[in-house]
């Protein structure tokens, strides 16, 4: 008997439907033709230990047993009936497919399954990319031994132990020093947690800390010969150089009314026209973190509730993909499917009925790329048949953008014509900007207003500010027919909201100084992973750290004064680059797993005795922050004798 074990139900399903008949499903596990039996994991059923597992002692938490660090790791079950089928079919097997996802994760799950479980036969491994039944019979003919995949095992393994050396012990030191000043609650600390509170407390010091600065715009009202008008701005010369802040913003009035002076009623001239043609594609489908962020802008749903609705719509309607995916292209061979996928759109929302209609599924856009395709394809609707099913409000809204992605992929770029337009009058230099929409595209699927209340500008959304520009030439004359001068004023940085802290998430990069760990950081996706960032979010909400304002983000007085604690290393993203290089290594075979997780302890001895030394820190209970309005900081500013330059972010 060969046995084939799966890292969830729907890829068990796809093995079956490739693998000989008659296939008999239970509840457990399929049996298919040829003496072939599929079952399945649920994700990790097996978890690394408590502390108490490795002494009675352990369960009570004390300075003195810090650090703790197995040697000989144990691990528990979390889901005994699946495991206890893996095990009964395995003592029967002669053989063993692993079909683990194809990456460090999805190889660990499995084989550390057949190491629970004593297993020593033959083990080969399966690398599944693509679900349909041709492409599983095309990877069940390239099987390779699974022995060639223990350095990725190794690598998920550091990653795993290392989280749980540094979690457990960083949260018992802090709690334990917390408790000693009158601290009664638990102090978490994580590898991911902790710098994504970094984050946000770094963004909540950054507005507290923001004086607003005045800064001057200078525009005029152009007419040409032929009596069209249209709008210019000032762009200030070399003599106002010494006005400029560093983003080029004019921080003294007198220089711009001094230009408004010299040109209104005067005639200039068009100095240079540049016509530029922008063909953009369609945005890709979604990756989770892409459709958290969209969904959060859009309808101000966090990014639990979006994974929420996503796993509803996988596992219970098996409407749309595996959700917790971090890709964004699909396999080459899907589309051939797109007819049958667009049908069930129709069928799945009514609403999108018109632009299925006008789908044209002979194009082929660039989602569709095998060799960017990784352990999960994109998220997509599914060729699923059947009456419409009875969906809440936001897994509809969550489906209609999903859905609106993929239909855009059969829809032409959006082509636009931008227009650039360079004057002189009295020697000052003015810019005019327009824009022709040619071909609208798939923007004509951007999502209404009425979809929800959204945070800014939308990707898809038609901008309706794009003006037109009169016929202008080189050497035309124009007149200034009206010239004024705005004060504007410099912004604070705005809070994290649940969509823009999942992109922080992603981009952590650009929060990074490190040059070398900037890089390591926007090559491995940022922090967190797409089945774990709106835990983790969420725990920063059940430990008290964070709370809402409205659709923000900010730090209680808790979490500032848990991160004004910690050491600076614990609560940026650097560790997450260091152990991601390891890894890596780890891979390779550059560096080996036991050296890794030495290191880890070694750095952990320290910040035991670091935190030993301080002997308690003083956290308070949960607090709402309060901070001064926008508004009032602006007056403020203005009643000031001195007006210092900031920064607009």
């Amino acid at each position: 008997m060969r046995l084939f074990i799966a890292e969830k139900p729907s890829l068990a399903r796809a093995l079956a439907e490739a693998l000989p008949g008659p296939c008999t499903r239970a509840k457990t596990h399929i049996a298919c033709g040829d003496g072939n039996v599929v079952v399945w994991c649920a994700g990790h059923i097996l978890k690394a230990a408590p502390p108490e597992a490795y002494g009675a002692d352990l369960k009570s938490w004390r300075l003195d047993d810090l650090p703790i660090a197995p040697t000989a790791w144990k691990l528990e079950v979390s889901t005994p009936e699946l495991l206890k089928t893996i095990q009964f079919f395995l003592r029967k097997a002669s053989s063993v497919v692993h079909a683990g996802d194809p990456d460090r994760e999805g190889q660990l799950l499995v084989d550390e399954v057949l190491g629970f479980l004593g297993y020593e036969g033959p083990v080969l491994r399966l690398l599944a990319r693509d679900l349909r039944p041709e492409a599983v019979r095309a990877q069940m003919g390239a099987l390779e031994p699974n022995v060639k995949f223990r350095p990725l095992c190794d690598s998920a393994l550091g990653r795993q132990r290392a989280d749980w050396l540094y979690g457990m012990n960083m949260t018992r030191l802090y709690t334990l020093l917390g408790r000693a000043a009158g601290y009664e609650g638990v102090l978490s600390v994580g590898r991911v947690q902790t710098p994504l509170l970094g984050l946000i407390v770094a963004r909540d010091r950054a507005i507290a800390a923001f004086t607003p600065a005045a800064h001057f715009v200078l525009s005029a009202v152009l007419e040409t010969h032929a009596g069209a008008t249209f709008r210019a701005d000032w762009v200030p010369g070399p003599e106002a150089e010494c006005d400029l802040d560093e983003d080029k913003r004019l921080l003294r009035r007198e220089a711009a009314e001094a230009a408004r002076a010299r040109v209104e009623g005067q005639r200039g001239a068009v100095m240079a026209r540049t016509d530029d043609a922008k063909v953009e594609p369609p945005p890709l489908p979604y990756a989770l973190a892409d459709l958290q962020i969209d969904a959060g802008r859009r309808m101000g749903l966090s990014a639990q509730a979006v994974l929420d609705a996503c796993q509803t719509l996988y596992e219970t309607y098996r409407l749309t993909t595996y959700p917790r995916s971090d890709c964004r292209h699909l396999p080459e061979g899907q589309h051939a499917q797109a007819s049958e996928v667009l049908a069930s759109v129709g069928r799945s929302a009514p609403g999108l009925a018109a632009f299925v209609a006008q789908a044209d599924v002979t194009r082929r856009s660039k989602a569709w790329n095998d060799a960017k395709v990784t352990a999960h394809h994109a998220i997509i609707p599914t060729p699923a048949k059947g009456a419409r099913p009875q969906l809440s409000n936001t897994e509809r809204a969550v489906y209609d953008l999903i859905a609106r992605r993929y239909i855009a992929q059969f829809f032409a770029p959006h082509d636009v014509l931008q227009t650039k337009v360079e004057l002189s009058v009295e020697g000052e230099r003015f810019v005019a900007t327009g824009r022709q929409i040619r071909v609208l595209g798939w923007k004509v699927l951007a999502a209404k207003e009425s979809d929800g209340a959204r945070e800014g500008a939308e990707e898809g959304e038609v901008d309706d500010s794009a003006r037109l520009l009169p016929p202008l030439g080189q050497g035309d004359v124009v007149t200034v027919r009206e010239a004024r001068v705005a004060e504007k004023w410099t912004e604070a940085p705005k809070p994290f909201t649940d969509a823009s802290l999942i992109a922080a998430m992603c981009g952590v990069a650009k929060f990074v100084r490190d040059a070398r760990i900037r890089k390591i950081l926007t090559e491995s996706d940022g922090i967190g992973t797409p089945a774990t960032r709106a835990a983790i979010i969420e725990t920063l909400f059940e430990r008290g750290y964070v709370t809402r304002a409205r659709k923000s983000i900010v730090s209680t007085e808790t979490g500032r004064a848990l991160i004004a604690a910690l050491p600076e290393v614990a609560t940026t993203p650097d560790r997450t680059a260091l152990w991601e290089a390891a890894l890596r290594g780890i891979v390779d075979g550059t560096q080996n797993l036991d050296t890794f997780l030495s290191r880890v302890t070694a750095e952990l001895r320290q910040l035991v005795a670091q935190g030993v030394a301080i002997g308690r820190v003083h956290v308070p209970a949960a607090a709402q922050p309060t901070a001064r309005s926008p508004s009032s900081r602006r007056q403020a500013a203005r009643n000031s004798v001195v007006r210092r330059p900031g920064r607009t972010t």
